[in-house]
């Protein structure tokens, strides 16, 4: 008996050291946002066609600040966070400028309650800056535009099924207009690896039907978001947990083309890179490409640190080589 008590004692203490906050970082003389280079090794990193240019760690006092599950491009030198706690950040990439980061809540017009501010996923029109998000739990999807306002709303009913703790995870607007959503969860059975998905041939945030298949990434890896290359082709993040306590997080980079989707077959995706030490390794959430002028590519990476005292909020830069993809 008393070998167990010690063992609950234990095992509670390392539960507790994991979800316990971080110390509240000192007040940021740029409107709350600190912005911290991390340091890298010498030749560091590359991994297949990826190369990290640059890494930092934010903080911030500000409520708002944290859980980022989505990342996108906000215009010139600007990135858009999208937070599981019903946040967003619109901050200036490192270097980009000074111009100060803008935290604000999205569902501004409902109860901040965990049920309606739980998004997972985000993507935008490019042309039109219209925003859509997705939410776990409730399995909804939802419009908004100018200055955050939600223009629509729905429960997606193809989604019912869905768990209420890895819902949707990754959603995307490919360039011919079309919306895919890949869920976190694993199709029905033990031993699949497979993850359901969804096919919009419009706005998912107006009543239509969506068409599923099935995702095939790398086995015991989970999307959490993905970014359409200027190629067509689709770059996707994918995650793994790592135990013993306190856990750990192993990332992957995949790739897959859309015009191999089809309605109730399995998409299939191909690791390019793995993402470890030396890089900077944490629960990286969201993903956003950025073209550049020279023809190579920028992918901006930021992590979800849950609030967790071994975790950290990271932003990474990377440059990837098309040609290696």
């Amino acid at each position: 008996m008393l070998r167990r008590l010690l063992a609950l004692i234990v095992a509670m203490v390392m539960i507790a050291s994991i979800w316990l906050r971080s110390d509240v970082p000192q007040p940021s003389a740029l409107a709350g946002l600190t912005v911290v280079a991390i340091p890298l090794e010498q030749g560091c990193c590359q991994t297949g066609p990826l190369t990290l240019l640059g890494a930092w760690q934010l903080s911030s006092r500000h409520g708002a600040f944290g859980g980022y599950s989505a990342l996108l491009q906000n215009g010139a030198g600007r990135l858009l966070a999208i937070s599981d706690r019903g946040y967003f950040l619109d901050f200036s990439e490192p270097g980009s400028g000074v111009r100060p980061p803008q935290f604000g809540a999205i569902n501004q017009d409902s109860p901040q309650n965990k049920a309606d501010r739980d998004f997972e996923a985000a993507t935008r029109d490019p042309a039109t800056g219209k925003l859509w998000l997705a939410q776990e739990g409730r399995n909804v999807i939802q419009r908004h535009g100018r200055g955050m306002a939600r223009e629509a709303f729905r429960a997606v009913p193809e989604m019912k099924g869905w768990s209420r703790n890895s819902g949707p995870e990754a959603m995307l607007r490919l360039a011919d207009g079309r919306f895919l959503v890949v869920c976190e969860c694993t199709g029905p059975g033990l031993l699949t690896d497979l993850h359901p998905g969804l096919i919009f041939g419009s706005d998912p945030a107006l009543p239509g039907t969506a068409q599923q298949f099935s995702f095939a990434g790398v086995a015991g890896y989970r999307p959490t978001d993905m970014a359409q290359l200027p190629d067509g082709r689709i770059l996707i993040l994918a995650r793994r947990l790592l135990w013993p306590l306190p856990p750990r997080f192993a990332m992957k980079v995949l790739v897959a083309d859309p015009a191999e989707l089809r309605a109730g077959g399995t998409w299939h995706a191909r690791e390019v890179a793995d993402i470890d030490a030396p890089w900077p390794v944490d629960n990286y959430e969201g993903l956003a490409i950025e073209p550049m002028v020279d023809g190579t590519l920028i992918a901006w990476m930021i992590s979800d640190e849950n609030r967790a005292a071994t975790q950290r909020v990271l932003l990474l830069k990377v440059r990837i080589d098309p040609a290696r993809l």
